[in-house]
């Protein structure tokens, strides 16, 4: 599951415990988890469930999750939909591959992607680049974006302190070369093999592959793959890390970045998406350059050999985390969205 699935999975629950009184939240799928098949029948069927609440007076605002690819052709369905039945819509942008296709789409789609904009309420975005772009491509609705960054809980469970004192670097993700993994292990080759440091990659995809590279440059006492993990033995690898580091050279704003700043990890991070938005260099984590394994390699060693700089830059992620980056805080501003109360277009 995706970032949004887990940041609407989040929302669901507070809107159980405590949404107001005046607010009632329903959630629809236009694709489902299973086979991409069965992908028309959510799609008819969600849009049925849009007429019919229309008809009963039972929905004042649709909320619209938008990615890119099949989520954008969907989208635009339901936005075209929701346009004929009367009923104002939210698109929340949150695909970190949404600028390349909507540039490199045919005309019809391109235009349906842009009339979809036009038309919406409001406009939720995670950072100010994606403001800018949304701005740039639809003149005319920049009054109507929102910033509205990521957000995730508190951390269920607390540090635990490694005995063996050696620095433990952790990489949350999808693994593969968008997410910068290759680079990853060609910095982690460049560090001393001397038992000070050791490292998770955790994720899906390019498993195997990875697995043979870091055999190859005789990695595999420093480094582990364990694979895709679920919640829980993500909250763990949290607790027992140090070090989060994605060298991504393409984001929106990273779940797994702002999960590390709730730890009070030290974050090393690359200055794609929204990331600058709430990383600080040397204030809230270290920034390198996309594809730049030496870089990222200096800013592991530097966190290595200077404790304290690690200690403080996770502070300071966390302190940051809970002004800005908690999922309470992120429902609020949902409401104030959704009930039009939202007017200033800069929430980060």
């Amino acid at each position: 599951m995706g970032g949004i699935d887990r940041i609407m999975d989040e929302v669901r629950k507070i809107a159980r415990l405590k949404s107001p009184a005046h607010v009632s939240i329903s959630f629809g799928a236009t694709r489902g988890q299973g086979s991409i098949l069965l992908s028309p029948v959510y799609l008819v069927s969600f849009l049925a469930r849009m007429a019919a609440l229309k008809v009963f007076g039972r929905v004042d605002v649709l909320h619209i999750n938008l990615s890119s690819h099949g989520s954008v052709r969907r989208k635009t369905v339901a936005a075209r939909w929701a346009r004929l039945l009367g009923i104002p819509y939210v698109i929340h942008l949150h695909g970190s591959r949404f600028r390349q296709f909507w540039n490199e789409s045919a005309p019809g789609v391109a235009g349906a992607i842009t009339l979809m904009f036009a038309s919406a309420s409001r406009i939720i975005v995670l950072g100010h680049v994606w403001k800018s772009f949304i701005s740039e491509k639809v003149p005319g609705v920049a009054k109507r974006i929102v910033i509205v960054p990521n957000a995730t809980p508190k951390p269920v469970l607390a540090p635990v302190k490694d005995e063996s004192d050696s620095l433990r670097i952790l990489f949350l993700g999808k693994i593969g070369a968008r997410k910068g993994v290759p680079q990853l292990v060609e910095a982690l080759s460049m560090l001393p093999k001397d038992g000070t440091w050791r490292a998770i990659i955790a994720g899906d995809g390019d498993v195997e592959a990875t697995r043979q590279e870091i055999e190859r440059l005789a990695l595999s006492d420093y480094v582990t793959l364990p694979g895709w993990v679920g919640p829980s033995q993500v909250a763990d690898l949290l607790s027992r890390s140090d070090v989060l580091v994605l060298p991504s050279f393409d984001e929106n704003l990273p779940m797994s970045v702002i999960e590390g700043m709730a730890a009070g990890l030290a974050v090393v991070a690359t200055p794609v998406g929204a990331v600058e938005d709430i990383i600080t260099h040397g204030k809230t984590g270290l920034l390198v350059p996309p594809g730049d394994a030496k870089a990222i390699a200096a800013s592991i060693s530097l966190l290595l050999q200077q404790p304290q700089m690690r200690k403080d830059l996770g502070e300071n992620a966390k302190r940051l985390h809970a002004a800005k980056l908690e999922i309470s805080t992120y429902f609020e501003r949902l409401v104030e969205v959704w009930t039009g109360k939202q007017t200033n277009t800069d929430s980060s």
